[in-house]
């Protein structure tokens, strides 16, 4: 027998739209957040650690690696150009040690395309190398990531990401944008009240899934967990009283795919105040 969702764990407010659709509300990013004093390389050997920045011009997609060690954030903006701003981080038994280490890390940002490469490691040195990229709005991205997170912020496009260990954040992004990490958790939060794209994509094998969409959204949610339970703060109905392992509906009126999956870890939907 099918039954409704009553429970204030799992009722949310009805979903309605009206009139023309917002989309995807982006934001013009410009604030520098990335500093030395908020990274955290390897605090017990002597330190190194410097900001640097390059512009270079647009061609309309960017490829990022940030592998093998340190995570990137890519923030959309009204300019045209593009600026990378790496923060690199060594360190080594002494202080001239880490220094020289940090010489011979280079950073290429030609081509459309961002990585760096360095030295070996040895037992008592090492490096990372984490981005803060501010690109146009309008941007295909690929990022990848070893050890670090990922970020992605008001930036349109074809966009694929693939982490290992870190965590992903999405925030007022919209195209087609399609992605996973392996060990980390998966933050989602969208605004306007459908999703300006193709579709929405993004999976875990180890962590959770949250997605906070405003409360008037219209959407085709798919969210799937094969160890934990599916969380939604709108109307569906269940065919049992258990806790969902999978949901497949319609909020609003429908509308392009989401589809958020996690192996082992929980999925919530939540909303928030339509504006």
């Amino acid at each position: 027998m099918r039954s409704a969702l009553t429970g204030a764990a799992w009722i949310g407010l009805a979903v309605a739209t009206a009139g023309t659709p917002l989309l995807a509300q982006l934001q013009d990013n410009s604030e520098k957040q990335m500093t030395c004093q908020n990274g955290g390389y390897d605090s017990d050997r002597a330190r190194h650690c410097e900001i640097r920045e390059q512009a270079v011009p647009t061609i309309g997609r960017l490829s990022v690696d940030a592998s093998p060690n340190g995570g990137a954030a890519v923030k959309g903006w009204l300019r045209n150009d593009v600026l990378v701003r790496a923060r690199v981080e060594t360190s080594g038994d002494t202080e001239s040690a880490a220094t020289a280490m940090a010489s011979r890390v280079s950073i290429d940002s030609s081509g459309g395309q961002v990585r760096a490469t360095g030295p070996e490691s040895a037992n008592n040195s090492g490096w990372s190398v984490s981005y803060e990229i501010f690109v146009p709005q309008n941007t295909d991205l690929t990022l990848k990531s070893h050890n670090g997170g990922i970020t992605i912020s008001d930036v349109r496009g074809q966009i694929r990401f693939d982490g290992t260990n870190g965590g992903v954040h999405l925030k007022r992004v919209a195209g087609d944008v399609s992605g996973a990490t392996v060990n980390g958790g998966v933050q989602v939060e969208l605004t306007g009240s459908i999703w300006d794209g193709r579709q929405l994509e993004v999976s875990t094998r180890n962590g959770g899934v949250n997605v906070t969409m405003p409360s008037s959204y219209s959407a085709h949610i798919q969210a799937e967990t094969q160890s934990g339970g599916v969380h939604s703060d709108f109307p569906v109905t269940l065919e049992s009283n258990a806790r969902p392992r999978r949901l497949d509906f319609n909020v609003g009126s429908g509308g392009p795919l989401i589809h958020i999956s996690t192996t082992n870890g929980h999925v919530s939907l939540t909303h928030t105040e339509s504006h």
